[in-house]
């Protein structure tokens, strides 16, 4: 393979002292917190906007057609660019923080971006919770965006920075797994809420974003910041006392010695913005860029946020709708747990590959399915055994997703940055991330209205780009000190001629064994 194991070529030079231990696992854990508020609001804004009561009060053009009056094809029911700007605005938010946050994270360190993430997301909680027009909803939408932004700028660094190389992988995972919790709870809550007879579950559902917000604000207070952080704000004592903690071993010398060669290397970059423009780091830029782009293309937030409006479309009532969403997010949460458990033994090549052509093959069955059934006009009765097997092709799409490229996307970009250029990296990955989500979210209820089922057809052709993606570009990360990443770029077939040669005599890298 173009891109195979660093295991056959060698490897990385190091192998450090110290393993898993239970404090770093501790903070790991309260890190990823930061996933709920992401998962969370994912899942809740698809659910609010197929609620009744919602679509009544803010956007009754869309109640009007969805119970009958001006439409008949469900294809149309929900096209409305106000009602999918009240799911994607957030993520226009998100874009725009996560530069911001890249500044912060630099500076003071990925802790209190984390805090500064959760309060402004507690904010947006809040004013969601007690709109009175669309407008206070726009406006607390870019609140959480903004709290979503520093969230997904900050927490992937500090967990790929804190785990020991031999478990990063499902360590980092971690975060992903939180996302799925998030969606799974929202999910429930929004089932939940749908019942108050009042009319105002909504209100609970969307001030509940308050509770994830929470955790992460008091969870970040009592965390640690990282040992690459504390030798890049002079803090070399305090860097080396949490280093022997988290690794369970005073043998931390090789490792920390590494860490402060990163260290000072990235203090002599006084903008990491125009260092990133530089060649050697082109593929790092390449895989900033093409990695969030792909996953967002999946497909994947289309059902994840959209889910009970997608299943209301094809003919679910407004239970049985929230009730299917739900079963999408269990299985999610589940299927994150096998990609905790196999990442670092099979590495993230091959659950990509594998992922990737999952989702092409039940993408392209869904769409099938939809097609079978609705043709062009959208006009249909949906029999409970189909309902029942379009439910599990999605779910195991969605399976193929979470146990890949839901928790991949975000670890990889994280764990192959120089420090020198980490912080600014992960914000471009953050932005593209957020960029594809608000567009793919912006526009899906309006080409669900217009490409039909072939919208399926679509997604599945880009999952098919991911797998050669990978197959052919992404190299195998799978235990490899960060801070020795560089290796795995300059033996990899593509990417080797832009690494040059003294990037091992300029003290970015130890010089590798010769195998």
């Amino acid at each position: 393979m173009a891109g195979g194991s660093m295991a056959s070529s060698g490897g990385p030079s190091n192998s450090y002292s110290g393993g898993m231990t239970f404090y770093v696992f501790w903070t790991i854990l309260i890190a990823s917190c930061g996933g709920l508020i992401f998962g969370y609001d994912i899942g809740i804004s698809g659910g609010v906007t197929a609620m009744h009561p919602f679509l009544r009060k803010f956007f009754p053009s869309v109640y009007r057609k969805e119970i009958g009056v001006q439409s008949t094809n469900q294809y149309c029911t929900f096209n409305s660019e106000t009602l999918t700007f009240f799911t994607s605005s957030l993520y226009i938010a998100a874009l725009v923080a996560c530069f911001i946050a890249a500044t912060i994270t630099r500076r003071f360190g990925r802790k209190i971006s984390m805090i500064v993430g959760g309060l402004l997301f507690l904010v947006g909680a809040g004013l969601n919770g007690v709109a009175f027009n669309v407008a206070m909803l726009y406006i607390g939408r870019i609140f959480l965006g903004i709290g979503v932004g520093f969230a997904n700028q900050s927490v992937p660094l500090y967990l790929s920075e804190m785990a020991p190389c031999k478990h990063r992988g499902r360590l980092n995972v971690l975060f992903q797994l939180m996302i799925t919790i998030g969606i799974l709870v929202a999910n429930l809550v929004n089932y939940a809420s749908d019942k108050i007879k009042a009319g105002w579950g909504w209100r609970l559902s969307l001030a509940l974003a308050a509770v994830p917000a929470l955790i992460v604000c008091v969870g970040a207070l009592f965390l640690p910041d990282t040992p690459n952080c504390l030798i890049d704000r002079e803090k070399p004592e305090e860097a080396k006392a949490t280093l022997k903690r988290i690794r369970g071993t005073d043998d931390v010398d090789e490792e920390y010695n590494d860490l402060v060669l990163a260290s000072k290397a990235s203090k002599l970059v006084t903008s990491p913005w125009i260092k990133i423009r530089e060649r050697k780091y082109r593929p790092h830029v390449i895989m900033a860029v093409l990695i969030p782009a792909l996953q967002q293309l999946t497909g994947i937030n289309v059902v994840m946020f959209y889910a009970p409006v997608l299943f209301k479309t094809l003919g679910f009532g407004n239970n049985a709708s929230l009730a299917s969403a739900v079963i999408t997010g269990g299985v999610n949460v589940a299927a994150t747990f096998v990609s905790v458990a196999l990442v670092d033994k099979k590495g993230r090549r091959f659950l990509l590959i594998e992922g990737a052509l999952q989702m092409f093959v039940f993408q392209v069955i869904v769409g099938s399915l939809i097609w079978a059934k609705f043709g062009t006009s959208g006009v249909a009765v949906v029999s409970q055994p189909y309902a029942i097997g379009v439910v599990f092709c999605i779910c195991c799409f969605v399976a193929g997703f979470a146990w890949s490229w839901g928790p991949l996307g975000w670890l990889v970009p994280s764990e192959i940055f120089p420090l020198e250029i980490r912080s600014a990296a992960q914000s471009i990955t953050v932005a593209v991330n957020m960029a594809f989500t608000f567009i793919i979210a912006q526009v899906f209820l309006w080409l669900l209205c217009n490409a039909k089922f072939g919208l399926f057809y679509v997604f599945a052709f880009f999952t098919l780009v991911m797998a050669g993606f990978v197959y052919f570009l992404l190299p195998e990360t799978k235990g490899v000190p960060i801070e020795e990443m560089w290796i795995v770029w300059k033996k990899h077939k593509v990417w080797g001629k832009y690494i040059p040669d003294d990037v091992i005599e300029m003290g970015q890298i130890k010089k590798p064994a010769e195998p």
